[in-house]
């Protein structure tokens, strides 16, 4: 007997993807959130991220014969011991992903109840207020409501920027001008690999020199074309780029697939090649745009402007992308104590001072 999966629905359909049982028929109590939280405008990549968190927990859910009404926090204790043990010696999902899949729970569950999880059962319903800030995960979140939540700790890893010698060494693999546009729209204008797949011919403006971006949440913002991008794209649409019927910007070069659009897929391959082919193990599209971020500061780039060329919702988002080497930090300190000396040279020294 089939498990229960994750299908993708195409419209008139509110979610694109939502759960079948077994039996291959939906599931109402989990699609019928999925449908609501599709209302809010949510991009199809985060419905089918839910989906598949849902697809875990529900599973998880099956097995234990719990029903959605009955679920408490120390239930979402047992799903995390689930997943450990489901794990064994292979890898555990990523703590984010856990909580992802704790969040859209309470979600699911808030969405059927109309109250907040409780913390064990016999525990007093808590009422969601009237008035809250809204969340990124279904209705609201619980710690805006007062109440600490279970969540998996997670592990702080900052992402070191590629170095000037590793980011020449990673282009000089490149040998088509669509791979160089592809390398350079990542590291001249801090592009994730989703929105540079999404391009469209008419996003690209060479006589604006500036290019529409549609991000996360279908959020669009228009962003200036570097040089380097400018002459990479050029030299792809003049001589690689194949007539197709469609619009998207970047496609397969390749027989038998060429001239149809390049998949998610298809773009980690070319990354994986262009690692070995270069060595260096760690160019992959999201090191490019930390680079970017930390090269624009580095530059003297204030966090306000990059905050809206990398597409983020919140300064402390895109302080995540930025990091010092500790060469970095020395070179800063020294001009920061030049610039004090200048400026205190005529002032009273400070005792002891020769």
């Amino acid at each position: 007997m089939a498990d229960c999966r994750v299908i993708f629905r195409p419209p008139p359909c509110l979610s694109r993807y939502c759960l079948l049982d077994e039996k291959g028929e939906e599931i109402a109590v989990v699609n019928e959130f999925l449908d609501e939280v599709s209302l809010k405008g949510l991009s199809t990549q985060t419905l089918r991220t839910y989906a598949y968190a849902l697809l875990s927990f529900w599973k998880w859910m099956r097995k234990a014969a719990h029903s959605i009404e009955e679920l408490t926090e120390a239930d979402l204790a047992d799903y995390i011991r689930h997943l450990r043990q489901e794990a064994g010696e292979r890898k555990l999902p990523a703590p984010r992903s856990i909580n992802l899949r704790l969040a859209v729970a309470r979600s699911l569950y808030r969405f059927h109840t109309g109250r907040a999880l409780p913390r064990a059962a016999r525990t007093a319903p808590q009422p969601v207020p009237l008035f809250v800030e809204a969340s990124r995960v279904g209705m609201c979140a619980t710690r805006r409501l007062g109440r600490p939540s279970l969540r998996v700790k997670v592990p702080r890893c900052l992402v070191v920027p590629l170095s000037r010698d590793q980011v020449v060494q990673l282009f000089e693999s490149f040998r088509t001008s669509r791979d160089l546009a592809i390398g350079a729209l990542m590291l001249f204008s801090g592009l994730r690999s989703r929105e540079v797949l999404s391009l469209k011919l008419g996003d690209v403006s060479f006589p604006e020199e500036e290019i529409r971006v549609w991000g996360k949440g279908d959020k669009d913002r228009v962003l200036p074309i570097a040089p380097y991008v400018r002459r990479a794209l050029s030299s792809y649409l003049d001589r690689e780029r194949p007539q197709t019927k469609h619009d998207l910007l970047f496609v397969n070069l390749k027989a038998p697939r060429r001239g149809s659009p390049m998949t998610a897929m298809g773009l980690r391959e070319i990354f994986r090649y262009h690692r070995t082919r270069s060595g260096i193990e760690k160019g992959n599209p999201h090191r490019l745009r930390h680079t970017f971020a930390t090269d624009m500061v580095r530059e003297g780039m204030s966090l306000a402007v990059l905050k809206r060329l990398m597409g983020h919702t919140s300064i402390e988002m895109t302080l995540r992308y930025v990091n010092f080497s500790a060469e970095d930090v020395r070179a800063e300190f020294d001009r920061a104590l030049r610039r004090l000396h200048e400026r205190s040279r005529d002032e009273k020294p400070l005792p002891g001072n020769p």
